[in-house]
């Protein structure tokens, strides 16, 4: 494991219980570099959504972690706290669960290959999605998606499947 990996992990590791205290999921936690400081970009989602007012209260928690230990990030850093955008992976159960009735496009692994699929999300459990595909409810494991991400609809009506 690189050090950056480490440190990461370390992030994740601390700071998850209290973004969790905030009623979030801590979805990632990156540093990147910026001229002679860091920015510390910490991306949080929940059922329901986020917003400003509930970005500012896991910014006091997350800035509280990591001004109490200076060793965490060196020197000066900017703290970002975002929502994840609409072209984030769906890698979770609750990722499916959040998208449902949105229009998604996941690629399955199978015998004979890749296959790509897009539909509705109808449901999902921790192990299977159900898409609307052309009008018919099709399930999938979620074991078998090698990669999936919400589609931007732009044109969509209310009431539209």
């Amino acid at each position: 494991m690189t050090a950056q990996a480490a440190s990461r992990a370390r992030l994740l590791q601390l700071l998850e219980p209290a973004v969790s205290a905030t009623g979030f999921d801590l979805e990632d936690v990156t540093v990147s570099p910026a001229g002679k400081r860091r920015v510390v970009r910490v991306v949080v989602d929940r059922d329901g959504g986020v917003d400003l007012d509930d970005v500012a209260d896991v910014a006091r928690a997350v800035s509280d972690l990591l001004d109490a230990d200076p060793d965490l990030i060196a020197g000066a850093y900017v703290l970002e706290v975002t929502s994840p955008g609409v072209d984030r992976p769906l890698t979770q159960p609750r990722h499916w669960r959040r998208a449902e009735g949105r229009l998604v496009q996941a690629v399955l692994a199978g015998p004979a290959g890749q296959q790509t699929v897009t539909g509705r999300v109808l449901g999902s459990t921790d192990t299977e999605v159900t898409l609307d595909v052309e009008g018919s409810a099709r399930t999938l494991l979620q074991a078998e998606v090698v990669r999936a991400v919400v589609q931007v609809e732009f044109s969509r009506q209310e009431g539209d499947s």
